[in-house]
């Protein structure tokens, strides 16, 4: 696909998935606009949503229905509000009707239909939509695909991508290896080379405010996670743990090394947030979005690392090596496992971290492959359909591997056997080998075997 770059791979959204509620948000927004953009809304008199594969067999539990209800209505992820977000789909069952944009049509249960067992052929995260006259004809209908990390393609957009790339960048790199041959001939960090190919594109000054926009949001995730006790939606009953871990720690009679601790607290806080819809940032998904925050986090505040260095050094380097899953393999639970959203999340802030650090090209290189190595395999199996268990505290474990390889990439010269492009790719086939039962679907693995109570 064409340049991916930070603006990219981190947004600000809301919970709790990127996959199945802010990609199917931004796809029944395009529906209502493509509708709108035809002159045909005051032709529609109720719409029709399937949802295919893993979007049909846990879109309920992500959050997808009310997804679909305010993407309708125009809504966009990041200035949605999440109150409202939370309850839209009930609201539109109970007064029987939603807005199509601005335009008020009925609307019942059956509405959205959910077809766990079908897959489209592009992805397992398919939608139709269907726009319905007042004698029930189809006015139009369209297919999107929500691809991970936010992200959405049209029924004929890979084609069209494939064939026209519309984003040129002055360090175009498809592989590891393309982008540490533009590092040495640039003499740009993986940072520069990243802010100059994203200000290549949307401006210096645009790229620079809304990564610290990304930034000042992670942090806000961080602090409202850490200060906030209550049980988490849906049946599993799942208590709030970030605020008790850190009123704990903080009261330690030991506080000599609690550093450890502080980042598993940092990850939870941030997906814990995200299970309960609130405002976080797609880095690279929903489901992994405590991770990196995390890392950055604790670099600040045990690494004496600044807010301005996070902003121009990690998110840049995390990014540039989140570009290389999203265009050789996947950043997509349903189409990976998590080893496509964690593992990804990972590797990503191992490399950030890594830079922050002081190190080398090649020492970050490293760290990101470590830490891909040691998540290749994972699987994504939410129980109950929630993006609660086993992922919040899978966030947390993540953040620790990021750590981890960091320091074992600093203590090497760069030099290994493995390469970064090698671990992406295994991890590609990997993900194509891996059962759907193990694609974000709820249908194996811990989903099947925890006893909900």
């Amino acid at each position: 696909m064409t340049h991916v770059g930070a603006l990219d791979l981190f947004r600000i959204g809301v919970g709790p998935s990127s996959s199945h509620t802010v990609g199917p948000m931004r796809a029944a927004r395009a529906f209502a606009l493509e509708v709108d953009s035809l002159g045909l809304t005051p032709e529609v008199a109720g719409v029709h949503i399937s949802l295919y594969g893993s979007l049909g067999a846990t879109g309920a539990g992500h959050g997808t229905t009310n997804a679909l209800v305010r993407g309708l209505a125009g809504d966009l992820p990041e200035s949605c509000n999440p109150d409202v977000l939370s309850t839209a789909f009930d609201a539109a069952v109970s007064l029987e009707e939603l807005t199509l944009l601005d335009h008020t049509i009925p609307f019942s249960l059956g509405d959205i239909s959910f077809h766990p067992l079908t897959m489209l052929p592009k992805h397992s995260n398919g939608m139709k939509f269907q726009a319905l006259s007042y004698d029930g004809a189809t006015v139009l209908e369209s297919v999107y695909y929500s691809v991970g990390g936010g992200f959405i393609e049209g029924e004929h957009e890979a084609e069209l991508i494939a064939s026209e790339d519309t984003k040129r960048v002055p360090y175009d790199f498809r592989s590891a290896v393309e982008l540490l041959e533009h590092v040495h001939t640039s003499g740009l960090s993986i940072a520069a080379l990243t802010m100059t190919n994203d200000a290549s594109i949307h401006g210096e000054a645009v790229v620079k405010e809304k990564l610290r926009a990304v930034w000042e949001t992670m942090r806000a995730c961080i602090e409202r996670g850490l200060t906030t006790e209550g049980v988490l939606p849906g049946p599993l009953t799942v208590k709030r743990r970030a605020h008790a871990m850190a009123a704990s720690l903080a009261g330690a009679d030991d506080q000599s090394d609690l550093s450890a601790q502080w980042l598993q607290a940092y990850a939870i806080a941030v997906n814990e947030e995200n299970a309960n819809g609130g405002r976080v940032v797609t880095a690279p998904t929903n489901g992994a979005a405590g991770i990196i925050p995390a890392v950055a986090y604790w670099a600040r505040e045990f690494k004496n690392i600044s807010d301005d260095d996070i902003i121009t050094v990690f998110l840049p380097t995390a990014a540039a090596i989140g570009s290389l899953y999203k265009r050789n393999a996947s950043i997509s639970g349903a189409e990976a496992g998590c080893q496509g959203e964690v593992g990804s999340a990972c590797s990503m802030a191992a490399a950030g971290l890594t830079a922050l650090l002081g190190g080398s090209p090649e020492q970050i290189e490293n760290a990101a492959e470590i830490a891909m190595e040691h998540n290749l395999g994972l699987t994504c199996d939410p129980v109950g359909g929630f993006v609660q268990m086993p992922c919040i505290e899978r966030n947390a474990i993540a953040a620790g591997t990021a750590v981890a390889a960091t320091r074992l990439a600093l203590l090497g010269d760069g030099a290994h056997k493995i390469s970064l492009d090698t671990v992406i790719e295994t991890m590609r086939q990997t993900g194509v080998d891996m059962s759907h039962k193990y694609k974000e679907t709820s249908m194996g693995g811990l989903a099947v075997n925890v006893v909900e109570c």
